[in-house]
């Protein structure tokens, strides 16, 4: 990778300090988006907005699962995509001379969950002692912002990138990743990937992440007054058994024999999540229904569909289950069903960014084995396209209280300004 010139370096890092300040007001109104699941809209539009501001013209990628779902990376959709379009650009030099590039990022959050316990309404971004604080503020508003910052920089810089670069802003990176599997498809393969998710509570890049599928399970049970409650079938005391078959399983996936070399050193790294759980009618009626979700993850060296097989097992076993007798079972799959992935550390992308980073921040990117998982997935699993994966010190993303740390989200934006520059190669605007 040819050497960036001093001169063009130094008015790319000149040009991002000029921004911090409107990188910030960009950051605060796309945090501003509730950008939920099925919520979207306004975050792509503003994802649009930016692209436009940068002279380019934003497009709608749908997510047409028709189209998809025989693609290995499909997973079976939670609700419809009506209404749901992703957003990309696409920058093409005057003449092509570098490697081309893709800035990708996702648009949707998890929700807040209880707004009371926040300090400040999750929505309403807020900067303390250096942190914003909001719903997506750090997964991963402020890798969109920064990707969008970058390429503005080398612009007041009088440069572009001498190579194509796709901007991809996309749905349902928390469920499924189908919005970035359809832009995947949809635009045409590039040389490398650039996602600036973030890191937990350092500035991190990816090494590893597990793969995810996500599991319902409905228990059917008998309704009875509670003072004939032997006569019925109690489905949230039966919900509880299934349960604990699936403790038991994630505690066996765990072993120290089952870990995969790719996470050595790493705590308990297959989780099992009971995310969600919907069940009874009234505190004196033994409950009919009960509908647990589940997040099941997924070691390096299994494949989500062996998983899948695990589960369904289990559930099979519960129904065998003589305390069970009676209950009517039911299984289903939606949501992530996805395979563990390794992003390659000897990628020339990924020696860029981590060079990029530790020079101009002076320190260097950790590196984070993930037990939770990324878009990057696709990109790596199945185009054979190198990913860096790397992004801001966050805290408490899916919890109450996110934040991202601003000097951090600087840092990345230089880093991917830098990084552009180098791989791409740059001319005149």
């Amino acid at each position: 990778m040819p050497a960036l010139d001093p001169g063009a370096k130094r008015a790319i890092l000149d040009a991002v300090a000029a921004l911090e300040s409107e990188s910030i007001a960009a950051l605060e109104r796309l945090v501003r988006c509730p950008s939920t699941l099925g919520n979207e809209a306004s975050a792509l539009d503003e994802m649009a907005r930016n692209y436009e501001g940068l002279g380019l013209k934003s497009q709608r990628v749908p997510t047409v699962p028709e189209k998809l779902a025989s693609h290995p990376g499909f997973s079976p959709p939670l609700i419809s995509y009506e209404g749901r379009d992703n957003v990309v650009a696409v920058h093409n030099p005057r003449e092509a001379k570098g490697r081309s590039l893709v800035l990708q990022g996702h648009v949707d959050v998890v929700p807040e969950g209880a707004a009371d316990m926040w300090v400040t309404p999750p929505y309403e971004p807020s900067i303390r002692d250096g942190r914003m604080y909001g719903r997506g503020a750090a997964d991963m508003k402020a890798g969109d912002i920064s990707n969008v910052m970058a390429f503005k920089a080398l612009q007041l810089a009088g440069l572009q990138p001498a190579a194509q670069v796709q901007f991809h802003s996309v749905i349902e990176e928390e469920c499924t990743g189908n919005g970035a599997l359809a832009c995947m498809v949809a635009l045409p393969k590039c040389d490398a990937v650039i996602i600036p998710e973030p890191g937990p509570n350092y500035d991190a890049i990816y090494t590893v992440e597990v793969g995810v599928v996500w599991a319902w399970v409905t228990v059917t049970g008998r309704p009875v007054h509670v003072r004939d409650m032997h006569a019925g079938i109690n489905s949230i005391d039966a919900a509880y058994r299934i349960s604990t078959l699936f403790r038991e399983y994630e505690a066996e996936m765990n072993r120290a024999e089952r870990i995969h070399p790719s996470f050595f050193g790493e705590n308990h790294p297959v989780n099992i999540n009971f995310g969600t759980v919907e069940g009874g009618e009234w505190n004196s009626s033994v409950p009919t229904r009960t509908r647990i979700g589940m997040r099941v993850g997924v070691m390096m060296g299994r494949t989500a569909r062996e998983v899948k097989a695990d589960i369904e097992a289990l559930v099979e076993k519960a129904r065998q289950d003589e305390r069970l007798r009676g209950a009517q079972i039911k299984l289903e799959f939606s949501g992530f069903m996805a395979d563990p992935c390794i992003f390659d550390q000897q990628a020339p992308i990924v020696q860029a960014v981590r060079r990029n980073f530790s020079e101009t921040a002076g320190r260097e990117l950790r590196d984070y084995k993930a037990s939770g998982l990324t878009d990057g997935r696709f990109f790596e699993l199945y185009q054979n396209t190198p990913v860096a994966c790397f992004g801001p010190e966050s805290d408490s993303i899916h919890g109450i209280d996110e934040s991202v740390g601003l000097d951090s989200f600087h840092a990345i934006t230089r880093t991917i300004a830098l990084t552009m520059a180098e791989w791409c190669g740059v001319e005149k605007a």
